[in-house]
């Protein structure tokens, strides 16, 4: 068997290669994960709910059945982390919420049948904020404890920062696949939307709900992607379509050199002076492959559109937990607030501005490959109370286009700063591969 700590650095496109010949055996990978999660959960606190003797078991039975010689899945034998709003049969789903605490799901989320299908070793549920909004949970930031790891995917971001697994999922309503990648220091996808089906995973906003993913690399996020993609009857947001081939493209060479169209976001005067500085630097190395852009004013208005979608249908979404607010935090008391205040008429105007916004970025995905921007308005703020701003992150996520952050920076303390891409709808494995020839060229221009 490999040393444990070089097994937790390899990739999960590495690891799956190793399993599929036999070379590494699921339950040695295994082994190596419980072991940095029994020795770093007590400070890092990412696991929700975490069983070592379940994580074997599923090992084990995966091992027996690649020795006997039956086909082998996708992600075989790769242990894969659940944001604690997934559900999961038998096994406690309790959305980061006191007034849930105990229950248990009668059926996987759709998600999760699919990763069974695919070999994936369910490893355990992380860590959410309060119904996956802005109430921040226990995770630490692994790369400094004293800083947030973001929200609400706080749990899956922090266990892929920290090796404890090499594949996590969480959710983006607003901001929270990619900024806590951000700020964790690893690679988050978010697809379109409706790329990957919401059946069975806590709704908080069915206009903006969308599944993400963390790993360490663009290609381990198409790995991953690629298996939870695709139709599925109990969300309308699908579309009966096939699934993109995200893996293979991600990993080929792009036929030309990409171009990226760089805009400073609305808050760009919110980020840390050190974040304008560094894609100062970065404009300037990527040379003819960038050209700035300014986006169209109505885009201000966008922080302020998506917020009030996602409160008017939190209220709705979220009625029975209103029923006793007094148990909530304070954050979240104030959202359903707000969004039992909003207007029927603001509610719906604030639905057509979606794709208005998306049709004013039409004239710039024609001009590039990928729109580059900051994942973040700087590194992980201090303390673990407010889990960052989204202003970056919920844009992308109104207009339902695919985003992708890589960590590119290191700010003064240490702690990283990523960059982010963004494509048109459904051009989710150009993406990929753009983020995947970043990170190449990223390596090549440190060395």
């Amino acid at each position: 068997m490999a040393n444990k700590a070089d097994i937790l650095m390899l990739s999960a496109c590495e690891l799956r290669t190793r399993l599929a010949l036999g070379a590494l055996s699921a339950l040695d990978l295994v082994e190596a994960c419980i072991d940095r999660i029994e020795a770093r959960e007590p400070e890092i606190h990412a696991w929700a709910w975490f069983d070592a003797d379940f994580a074997r078991q599923q090992a084990k039975a995966l091992d027996a059945q690649r020795q006997a010689g039956r086909p082998i899945g996708a992600l075989h034998g790769l242990p894969v982390a659940l944001k604690d709003i997934i559900d999961t049969a038998k096994i406690p789903t309790e959305n980061g919420c006191p007034l849930d605490a105990g229950r248990i799901p009668f059926k996987d989320a759709a998600i999760v049948a699919r990763l069974k299908a695919a070999g994936a070793v369910i490893m355990g549920k992380t860590v959410t904020t309060e119904l996956a909004y802005m109430h921040a949970g226990a995770t630490r930031n692994p790369l400094n404890t004293a800083h947030t790891p973001g929200g609400s995917s706080s749990g899956s971001a922090a266990a892929v920062a920290d090796g404890m697994v090499p594949l996590a999922i969480g959710t983006q309503t607003g901001g929270s696949v990619i900024r806590p990648a951000s700020y964790c220091g690893v690679t988050g996808f978010k697809p379109s939307f409706g790329a990957i089906p919401r059946t069975g995973v806590l709704m908080q906003s069915p206009t903006l709900d969308t599944l993400g993913v963390f790993a360490r690399t663009p290609a381990d996020a198409a790995l991953l992607t690629e298996v939870l993609m695709g139709y599925d009857a109990g969300d309308p947001a699908t579309t009966p379509a096939p699934v993109p081939p995200l893996l293979s493209v991600a990993t080929s060479e792009p036929p030309l050199k990409p171009v990226f169209a760089f805009l400073r976001p609305p808050g760009w005067d919110k980020a840390d002076p050190q974040l304008h500085a560094a894609f100062d630097e970065l404009i300037e190395a990527l040379g003819d492959q960038v050209f700035e852009v300014p986006l169209p004013n109505a885009f201000n208005e966008a922080a302020e559109i998506r917020a009030r979608i996602n409160f008017a249908e939190m209220a709705k979404y979220y009625y029975r937990y209103g029923k006793s607010l007094d148990a909530l935090g304070p954050r979240t008391q104030e959202a359903l607030n707000t969004g039992n205040a909003t207007l029927a008429r603001d509610y719906l105007a604030a639905l057509d501005w979606a794709d208005v916004l998306y049709a004013g970025l039409g004239e710039i995905f024609e001009r590039c490959d990928a729109i580059l921007c900051p994942a973040a308005t700087g590194p992980a703020p201090e303390g673990l109370e407010y889990t960052g701003d989204a202003i970056f992150n919920g844009l992308w996520t109104l207009t339902g286009t695919p985003a992708v952050t890589v960590p590119a920076f290191t700010a003064e303390n240490g702690l990283p700063m990523g960059v982010q891409f963004v494509a048109a709808r459904g051009n989710d494995a150009r993406l990929l591969r753009n983020a995947n020839w970043f990170t190449g060229w990223l390596s090549e221009a440190a060395a």
